[in-house]
């Protein structure tokens, strides 16, 4: 199977339709999987047709860009690596829980981030989240910098306002602009995704499956180990669960006329958005990459979007997508 290809805005980077995002294969959803197993997966991605892997600086911290790295290398020419800065974290991966867009410590972490991706060039370099005591125009100016350094291909902002990513790609062309994007997380949609489409960035989604929830596998008895954010996500707990199951159905009713599971259709759901989207689901098993990878071949109608659209506007979703603490890096 080969998955189609999408670019990103008016870049020409071009990138499978679906990416792959590496986090939970070392942080975040419970412990690490063994390393061999997520080498595995990795590379039967890019066997599969993925060309796009988004990693960062700090999931782990400094693990996962180590695992891209490694199971990368044997296809560096074929694949197009995504990571990012902008925390605060020592080199010896203790985090102050701060952010960090100084332009001395971005040159710092891409020449760090270069070492454990084992390249010599980053394909895309994301700012993680938008530093208040940092100017845009400094930041995108020290990712110029790195451009000209023939070190960073692309430059792009995750979970940025619409202001903000306008002043940045004066200064630096914004080639893509990463938030959770989903069913049931619509926040790209008033300003954010208008923006892109002026300017003629891409938008990836990161989370398009809802950290999981949208695939119908997790549910009100569903238990998460202490490692694992969702036992502290406010559309986590039980009684949101509960009330969010609505959405799940309403895939799952979509799905079954269609001959595809509830993933599928939340996958498709989003690529039916806009040609400039790439959403970026992560999995630790391969039956489920498979799956992810089949969403490419799912044809919604209009009449299905519709359908989808008018239905999910009416099912109020409970719960923060985000911890307040995190929200509060989102959209400034």
């Amino acid at each position: 199977m080969t998955v189609q290809k999408r670019k990103l805005g008016k870049s020409n980077l071009e990138v499978s339709a679906l990416g792959f995002g590496c986090m939970g294969l070392s942080y975040g959803y419970g412990p690490a999987i063994e390393k061999q197993q997520a080498i595995n997966v990795i590379r039967t991605a890019v066997e599969r047709g993925v060309t796009f892997f988004d990693t960062a600086e700090a999931y782990g911290p400094f693990t996962n860009e180590e695992l891209v790295g490694e199971a990368l290398a044997p296809y560096r020419e074929r694949v197009v690596i995504a990571t990012k800065f902008g925390f605060d974290i020592a080199p010896n991966g203790q985090r102050t829980g701060g952010l960090n867009s100084k332009p001395e410590h971005i040159r710092q972490v891409a020449e760090a981030s270069l070492k454990r991706l084992r390249t010599d060039v980053i394909d895309l370099l994301y700012q993680h989240r938008v530093d208040p005591d940092v100017p845009i125009e400094d930041v995108a100016s020290a990712v110029n910098g790195l451009v000209q350094a023939g070190k960073v291909k692309h430059f792009g902002l995750s979970e940025a306002a619409a202001n903000t990513i306008r002043r940045a790609h004066a200064v630096q062309p914004v080639t893509a602009v990463q938030s959770e994007y989903s069913i049931w997380t619509r926040d790209p949609e008033p300003e954010v995704l208008p923006t892109c489409e002026e300017l003629g960035i891409g938008f990836v989604p990161w989370s398009p499956l809802g950290q999981g929830f949208l695939t119908g596998k997790i549910d009100v008895s569903t238990k998460f180990e202490s490692t694992d954010f969702r036992a502290v996500f406010p559309r986590f707990t039980e009684e949101a669960r509960k009330a969010n199951q609505a959405v799940v159905d309403l895939l799952k009713q979509i799905a079954q006329r269609k001959n595809a599971t509830a993933a599928q259709i939340a996958l498709a759901w989003l690529l039916a958005q806009k040609p400039w989207i790439v959403p970026i689901p992560g999995t630790t098993k391969v039956h489920r990459l498979e799956e992810n990878i089949g969403s490419v071949s799912v044809e919604l109608t209009l009449e299905d979007l519709n359908e989808i659209n008018t239905a999910a506007s009416k099912i109020p979703i409970q719960g923060e997508r985000l911890p307040e603490s995190i929200l509060r890096m989102s959209y400034r």
